[in-house]
């Protein structure tokens, strides 16, 4: 059965950028509906880092108290060995923020957060399992989606549909929206490596010519 809805904002993608805008949106009272196409946020290796400006808009939302509660490790000092040398690449201890340090958490953790602080208004709407597969076009003009979920296709007409679904966006592509390709100056292969108590606890990297190795301490690994 074909449903239909109707909102102000339609997001597809419920990544950090779509459920931090769509946090912004509901407490604002703008009536928001954000799409994410999994059945939950448990990706492994995404951005784990929230920069000391995320966690200062997390202070001026009145939020940062609560999410510091959540387990997470700071990081205040950045080195990395440089050739033979090792050097400090990083310091956070010196910024104008309330939090001077880097956090590590877990991207899932990150996102789970948001939309428990996002549900606090009713202006806010989160469908899971919910793939954009269109747009909606009238006289030239965006007017929502198409979207394909367990129950059946959904409907969605929105005064205004943003495209947050990442790098290979279908939004963007329907839209016809030209993509400005700067190029990858590397590749990054992510893997897990256990840790053991001596080990040193500093988020350290090594750099050498054409070969950087990071390594981020995650407690257990």
């Amino acid at each position: 059965m074909n449903q239909a809805m109707h909102t102000r904002c339609c997001i597809a993608g419920g990544g950090p950028a779509g459920m931090m805008l769509a946090l912004l949106l509901a407490r604002m009272g703008v009536d928001v509906f954000v799409l994410e196409k999994h059945a939950d946020f448990l990706r492994d290796f995404r951005g784990d880092t929230i920069h000391p400006s995320t966690l200062e808009i997390m202070h001026e939302l009145g939020i940062l108290e609560e999410f510091l509660k959540r387990p997470h490790q700071e990081i205040r000092e950045l080195a990395g060995q440089v050739g033979k040398d090792i050097v400090t690449i990083g310091d956070f201890t010196h910024l104008p923020t309330h939090c001077r340090f880097l956090a590590l958490m877990p991207q899932w953790d990150f996102l789970n957060f948001i939309t428990d602080q996002a549900r606090r208004y009713p202006t806010f709407h989160l469908k899971m399992q919910a793939e954009v597969t269109d747009l909606i076009k009238e006289n030239d003009t965006v007017a929502g989606v198409h979207a394909e979920t367990p129950e059946g296709p959904l409907e969605i007409r929105a005064g205004l549909t943003i495209g947050a679904d990442g790098r290979h966006s279908l939004v963007r592509q329907r839209a016809g929206l030209d993509v400005i390709n700067l190029g990858a100056p590397m590749d990054v292969m992510w893997m897990r490596i256990s840790r053991r108590p001596s080990d040193p606890v500093q988020t350290f990297g090594h750099v050498d010519r054409g070969k950087i190795l990071v390594l981020l301490n995650r407690e257990d690994y």
